[in-house]
């Protein structure tokens, strides 16, 4: 029986594109470097702020002391105008609300760094009492290494076959067969939905709604 569900942030639960895109855009410009349209940034994201902006990133001009030049840009306009446009996906806060009412524990596991995490979470998610919110952090491997999984399993106190991992992303996908847990893949994200099934995922929902019946045919 399945007990806890760790949620991915962006592109799961909450459509983050245009907020990112125009961050990052905004680092870039003051640089002097080109920008992007926003679905470029579709394949930038998902390994983390500093992987985003080496994308993001002329190829010849993909070092660290520019990375961290554009990081040093983006993290306080980002914190400002992170909820600009940013928008949990239809259907979601249902989701979350009915998994909350049966009982469900539910977290998040997210590339994104810590502060935005937490405060994303908080904005778009009040009333939902998230047992871990969990984002990158200094000294702690990135998804799709397993090891933020493993600290949600060991602060709820469940076992591997008691957890679902969802996400939108080949990075999700990895993530959850590397921890050796049940995944769900989302259409609705960042990534195509041929992008999931090249990782084999144990259910693809095309819609927040149809975790729930998938979750049912696992009692």
């Amino acid at each position: 029986m399945k007990k806890l569900i760790i949620f991915d942030l962006d592109g799961t639960l909450l459509n983050t594109i245009a907020d990112l895109a125009a961050a990052t855009n905004h680092a870039l410009m003051h640089c002097g470097f080109p920008q992007h349209p926003t679905e470029a940034y579709l394949y930038f994201v998902g390994n983390g702020i500093n992987k985003l902006f080496e994308r993001a990133l002329p190829e010849t001009e993909r070092n660290i002391i520019n990375v961290l030049k554009v990081r040093s840009l983006f993290i306080p306009y980002y914190n400002e105008h992170k909820t600009d446009l940013s928008r949990p996906y239809p259907e979601i806060k249902n989701l979350l609300q009915c998994l909350q009412e049966k009982g469900f524990l539910l977290a998040v596991a997210s590339n994104k760094y810590q502060e935005a995490t937490t405060q994303l979470i908080n904005e778009f998610f009040p009333d939902i009492r998230f047992s871990a919110v969990l984002g990158q952090r200094e000294q702690v491997a990135s998804k799709p290494d397993p090891t933020v999984v493993y600290e949600i399993m060991e602060k709820t106190g469940v076992t591997k076959d008691e957890v679902v991992y969802i996400g939108d992303s080949c990075v999700d996908m990895q993530t959850g067969a590397n921890a050796g847990v049940t995944t769900i893949g989302v259409s609705w994200g960042f990534r195509p939905r041929t992008e999931l099934e090249d990782y084999k995922p144990d259910f693809i929902a095309d819609s927040p709604l149809q975790i729930l019946d998938f979750l049912k045919s696992l009692d």
